[in-house]
């Protein structure tokens, strides 16, 4: 260690930047997690600590070159001979970000706290004396067991306190009682509008101003207190516990006043944006959010900024000498598709854009604004005009839909038709925010980034996916496939009478732990023999797979899901015991993202192209178990449900997909239908290895198959009547068509 300690030091301790570039090296006893074998050992692995994240790249590339290291004087017969170290780089991928929340072991959006004594007089002496310069490294007096508060004049940030603490005394709390509850988050929601200086067409920010940007800042829980500022006029001190914190309107010339809202005018656009970028700045909000924000409108804003030379337009973070820029981004998904983004940090608030989120998650008609509002929040926004309420409640629901090619005169007429303007681009910031509210996405994504242990985001910007960094790929991209899921052969046709539809609660999961399928437990072929049969579990794939079992080493993969199956049964009876609406939202969405997280898990031994964690034995394992058990089930059923049996049918498995078996018993009556997959559920689950279950989930009556994946029926949960019309694979709404054509389509499977 001391060898590699000292070529280290010496290859890289010359910088200008950093004066010791490599702080430490020590050896460690780790274990691989790959394979299980009977005379594995601990092996030694050099764990090298670096000054800044910065160098972790040279680092490692000058590890993977090869080290040749000639043994000093004083090692015996080993001295003046080559030593090659391997040339394997771990962990040398992971973002400083996650590396610190690991070793620190704190989770996205988790509450933390201080362990740790505060030196408030020894600070402020410091500062007094002058004796120190006035630059971050001062606050090295921020020692294990301190903590400094830095008074106002010394802060980097925005923030209302700045206090430098050691990264050992960090404590996350656990999310239990009062720490699975969300702090009072403020919500800034804004949107633009712009007009073409001359003639039609859409805007370019280099040329044609921004006319008006409405602002409207909510805050999550927020009760009526002694502090609340004045409310803007035509609002009711009454109401104001109903309604946002405020309504703002930033416009260019002359506006008429709005009831329940501050309108600002100005002559110059210049001064409107600088004012406005002030005002974001005053309110300071946690989350910025609206529809096609950052594609459209704050990229507009900035672009526009730049181009008027209107400085601190672009200083919208936290951070005071943090200046947010626009770069161009692109993400691909087999799901999405390929998109073209705009990428815009602004350090210390979280971007919230409604439409990249209602598009991730939901696959619908149209995405704009109008079509999304009414598919979700049932209205549209209003096309008939009415004169200004004395609520803003009234005027919000009210308000004209102002077609863009009216823009242009309303702008330029007088300051009653810019009132309808600013009318129409308050209600295009009111939208996004309750959107975000009805469709639970603070709620969900918070947790899911609690769940997962990442920040929020790295969810909202890279997805799900991302909860490690990829693989470092050489030599190309393999052509690793595996077989997937059974869809057993369809039995085509119109049924007229029950189809009972049994399901495997959790099946991959389940399999991990019924079967102990890891990367720690797989068993290399060379070791399978020197195993007693007893303690392996082989699969019937070709090649064969084989694990050792639980009583012999458990699972990480296994140990996991358990863990995220366990805490979701938590969260799910807490959910149901809770009184408070708010947090039986933050509990919904802790029980949605432990549900994905774990159905999850599989995909990343899977995806052996950008993935994360590929490990093609293990995946074509779990499906491997996962179709002989759809095939089991199926000839269980068939076998158990006969007339030789005593029941008056022979029941049919008429189609089974992935993780499901669809069941013709050949009874007319949904309520029998009902009671015999109940019990076909429950004699077959007893026949699988635990935690595997086989549940009973719906009829359908009647039923239409058309092939693999492609079928429709009245879904019945309750046998007096149906619940809703299901369909799969099957487009009863096309996109592609009228909207007369696809009324047709949906009411001809009615």
């Amino acid at each position: 260690m001391l060898v590699l300690q000292e070529h280290l030091l010496k290859s890289h301790a010359q910088g200008k930047t950093f004066e010791r570039r490599i702080l430490d090296v020590r050896l460690e006893e780790k274990e691989s997690l790959m394979y299980y074998s009977p005379s594995k050992a601990c092996q030694v692995f050099f764990r090298v600590t670096a000054a800044s994240p910065q160098l972790i790249g040279s680092i490692r590339s000058f590890i993977e070159s090869g080290i040749r290291l000639r043994v000093p004087e004083g090692f015996g017969s080993a001295s003046g001979q080559q030593l090659t170290l391997p040339n394997t780089a771990f962990e040398a991928n992971i973002p400083f970000v996650l590396r610190f929340m690991v070793d620190a072991q704190v989770t996205g959006c988790c509450w933390l706290k201080g362990s740790c004594f505060v030196l408030p007089y020894l600070f402020e002496l410091l500062v007094i004396s002058k004796e120190l310069p006035r630059v971050p490294c001062m606050f090295a007096a921020a020692k294990k067991g301190h903590y400094v508060v830095r008074p106002s004049s010394l802060r980097e940030s925005r923030c209302q306190e700045e206090v430098d603490v050691h990264y050992a005394d960090i404590e996350a709390l656990p999310l239990q009682g009062e720490f699975q509850s969300l702090p009072p988050l403020r919500m800034l929601s804004f949107d633009i509008e712009c007009v073409k200086a001359n003639g039609q067409g859409f805007p370019e920010a280099q040329e044609d101003p921004v006319i008006q940007i409405s602002s409207i800042v909510e805050e999550q829980r927020r009760e009526k207190t002694q502090n609340d500022k004045a409310q803007p006029p035509g609002t009711s001190s009454n109401d104001a516990t109903d309604q946002p914190l405020c309504r703002v309107i930033f416009a260019l010339n002359e506006c008429a006043p709005i009831a329940g809202a501050w309108v600002f005018w100005f002559e110059d656009e210049a001064e409107m944006l600088i004012k406005w970028a002030e005002f974001v700045r005053e309110v300071d909000p946690d989350f910025l959010t609206g529809y096609n924000c950052i594609n459209f409108d704050l990229c507009y804003l900035l672009t526009r900024a730049t181009a008027l030379k209107a400085e601190g337009v672009n200083c919208l973070s936290r951070l005071k000498a943090f200046e947010s820029r626009i770069s161009d981004t692109r993400f691909s998904s087999r799901a999405l598709g390929t998109h073209d983004n705009k990428e815009i940090p602004v350090e210390g608030r979280v971007q919230f854009d409604v439409l990249e989120l209602v598009r991730r998650d939901y696959k619908l008609k149209s995405y704009s604004l109008n079509f999304v509002s009414s598919e979700f929040l049932k209205e549209q926004k209003p096309s008939s005009f009415e004169l200004i309420q004395q609520t803003y409640k009234s005027v919000m629901l009210h308000q004209e839909d102002v077609h863009y090619s009216m823009i242009g005169d309303l702008f330029r007429g007088s300051p009653t038709t810019r009132r309808r303007i600013a009318v129409y681009c308050l209600k295009d910031a009111l939208l996004p925010l309750r959107l975000l509210s009805k469709l639970l996405f603070l709620f969900n994504y918070v947790e899911m980034s609690r769940v997962t242990g990442t920040p929020l985001t790295y969810l909202l910007t890279r997805q799900l996916h991302y909860l490690v960094p990829s693989v470092k790929r050489v030599g190309g991209d393999r052509d690793d496939k595996y077989e997937g899921a059974t869809v057993l052969e369809p039995l085509k046709g119109f049924y007229n009478m029950p189809i009972s539809t049994l399901d495997f609660a959790s099946l991959y999961p389940s399999i991990m732990m019924a079967h102990n399928i890891c990367y720690s437990t797989l068993v290399k072929g060379a070791d399978v023999q020197a195993l007693q049969p007893e303690i392996l579990t082989h699969t019937t794939s070709s090649p064969r797979h084989t694990f050792v079992k639980a009583s012999v080493r458990r699972g990480v993969l296994p140990m996991i899901v358990e863990e995220l199956i366990a805490a979701r049964k938590v969260a799910k009876a807490e959910m149901s015991k809770a009184q408070d609406k708010f947090m039986k939202s933050v509990l919904n969405g802790r029980q949605l993202a432990l549900k994905i997280t774990a159905n999850s898990v599989y995909g990343y031994t899977g995806a052996t192209v950008g993935g994360q964690l590929p490990c093609l034995e293990v995946a074509t394992s779990i499906t491997c178990f996962g179709r002989d058990m759809i095939e089991y089930t199926k000839r269980r059923v068939e076998d158990l449900y006969t007339k030789a049996n005593g029941y008056p049918h022979n029941a049919v498995v008429v189609y089974g997909d992935t993780d499901s078996v669809m069941i013709r018993f050949g009874t007319d009556s949904i309520q029998e239908a009902m009671e015999l997959g109940r019990e076909a559920a429950n004699k077959i689950s007893g026949e699988f290895i635990r935690p595997i279950k086989l549940e009973f989930e719906k009829v359908y009556c009647p039923f239409l198959l058309m092939n693999k994946k492609r079928y429709a029926g009245l879904l019945y949960t309750n046998p007096t009547h149906y619940d809703k019309i299901d369909s799969k694979g099957i487009e009863v709404k096309p996109s592609a068509i009228c909207s007369f054509v696809t009324v047709v389509l949906f009411v001809a499977c009615i």
